[in-house]
């Protein structure tokens, strides 16, 4: 199962809008990994860049602009998606996202289901962000993300970026010449600071190589490579040695701690002491309140917190308390909760297994 990340800067084939041939080429590449019995779930940018070119739009736009644009170009580009799947007859799904749909646990389960039916039933999925009610607060930041958490999603074993780059480069290669292209990363390899995205455009490499470290973590092989070269994703899963390479670690997080880690809005923050990190991140024991200094916000039973140290989130769990009792019982210890609430609905603050610790 693969997930198939494509950039506006390879839809646009160099030009201003949709390069239709670009979309022909990459839906028989599709359709031929489909028919070696893969199964792809396609993750595609160019509504705004569709919605720009009809608007004939220029400039610096703002937040609204590109809403607008995108409204504008959504349907532009699933009927050039249509268009490009129609030669080798493969039925095409419309789905948009925002990040409010995978921030709640239910709504991310209902999308998974959604998405893995499809796949069942034959359909390739067409997966945007719905940039046209997406706002600050509820945005991925950008499509790359976005198939980080579809990779996820629907337990993929790849997930495969197409940029115009051939990878991800020692350095940036428009400005150094010198620049050498990084084959493989492995997990915590450190990496220079790479570039960032036009004023039209959400992603860049910076953006690429978060998503590909993230789909890594939860142990789907990630690849960057160039998607404006035919035969590029043909060559990516026949192992051809194409693009750079993100390794999966040995111990991937389980599909619920990266829900929690990737994908959850935390409610509220609590703030621990450097013991009770210590315990969580090194021993990977549970939150107990005598390790709790401080909260903030209003959250209750069941809701997602961050967990905080010196200043800097490095976990986030689901909270047995509400921050009213919380903010009774903290620092102290587990035997004294029933005595101060008259009740005690666990002895831990956040147990373990519902706690994702973060790599970022």
């Amino acid at each position: 199962r693969i997930v198939v990340k494509v950039g506006s800067g390879v839809l646009s084939g160099g030009g201003e809008g949709l390069d239709g041939a670009v979309l022909r080429r990459l839906a028989g590449e599709i359709a031929k990994a489909r028919a070696a019995g893969d199964e792809i779930v396609l993750v595609s940018s160019g509504a705004i860049l569709a919605g720009r070119e009809r608007l004939k739009l220029e400039g610096r736009p703002s937040v609204q602009l590109k809403q607008a644009a995108a409204a504008v170009g959504q349907s532009r580009l699933m009927r050039a998606w249509e268009a490009a799947f129609a030669r080798p007859r493969i039925t095409v799904a419309q789905v948009l996202l925002s990040g409010d749909d995978l921030h709640h646990r239910e709504r991310y389960l209902n999308a998974r289901n959604t998405l893995l039916t499809l796949l069942r039933l034959g359909v390739v999925p067409i997966v945007n962000e719905n940039d046209t009610v997406a706002v600050e607060e509820i945005k991925f930041g950008d499509n790359d993300g976005l198939s980080a958490l579809v990779a996820g999603l629907v337990d993929a074993n790849i997930l495969v970026l197409l940029t115009d780059q051939d990878g991800l480069y020692s350095e940036d290669p428009r400005v150094h010449p010198t620049a050498t292209l990084i084959a493989e990363v492995k997990p915590g390899m450190r990496l220079a600071r790479t570039s960032k995205a036009g004023p039209w455009g959400t992603g860049g490499m910076e953006s690429k190589v978060r998503a590909a470290r993230q789909a890594a973590e939860g142990g789907v092989l990630a690849v960057v490579a160039n998607g404006t070269k035919a035969g590029i994703l043909t060559a990516v899963l026949a192992g051809k040695g194409v693009g750079t390479s993100f390794l999966p670690g040995d111990k991937p997080l389980a599909k619920r701690r990266q829900w929690l880690a990737f994908a959850s809005h935390p409610k509220g923050r609590i703030v621990v002491d450097a013991g009770a990190r210590e315990a969580l991140t090194a021993k990977a024991k549970s939150l107990l309140a005598s390790g709790v200094k401080s909260i903030s916000s209003a959250f209750e039973p069941g809701d997602v917190v961050s967990l905080v140290e010196d200043g800097a989130e490095f976990a986030r769990g689901l909270t047995n308390f509400s921050s009213r009792d919380l903010e009774k019982i903290k620092g102290m210890k587990t035997s004294q909760i029933e005595g101060v609430l008259g009740h005690k609905p666990a002895d831990e603050v956040v147990h373990r297994d519902n706690l994702a610790v973060l790599k970022r």
